[in-house]
């Protein structure tokens, strides 16, 4: 017999094994009142330990970026944060940002200047300037190949 098809033989013969014996088991009984206050527990500890993992994540970003400025600021060199510390955002929007205006809201007049019948050059553009990629291949910008 060919090997070819002694293995795919084989590879058929395990899969329709494999089907028959998933399709006998039964499903999983329904959660009991103290199984489910107890997945609600492990739940709440759950958060409680991701939060607190962020807030030390937070704190530890707040010392390495404090340290960083006062070695600067010793060598002469004037840095500004770009973002305000993160204990003090809480959770928020940074202070600064502003929102993006996607488009003009549904039914109101176009804006002056544009018309509504045409598409500027940058919105018919095959390139992405969100990926960094240009229309003539996959190079970011800046790169040479």
């Amino acid at each position: 017999m060919n090997p070819t098809l002694r293995a795919l033989t084989a590879a058929v013969l395990v899969v329709a094994l494999y089907g028959a014996a998933v399709a006998k088991l039964p499903a999983p009984p329904p959660l009991t009142e103290e199984q489910k206050a107890a997945a609600e527990a492990k739940k709440a500890k759950d958060a409680a330990a991701a939060e607190a993992t962020k807030q030390q994540q937070a704190r530890a970003e707040d010392r390495v970026a404090a340290k960083y400025i006062a070695e600067q600021k010793a060598k002469g060199v004037a840095v500004t944060p770009q973002m305000g510390p993160t204990a003090a955002a809480g959770g928020g929007p940074p202070p600064g940002a502003t929102a993006v205006k996607i488009g003009p809201p549904p039914g109101a007049a176009p804006a002056a200047g544009t018309s509504s019948g045409t598409t500027s050059p940058a919105a018919t553009s095959t390139g992405s300037t969100a990926t960094g990629t240009t229309s003539t291949g996959n190079t970011p910008p800046g790169t040479t190949r």
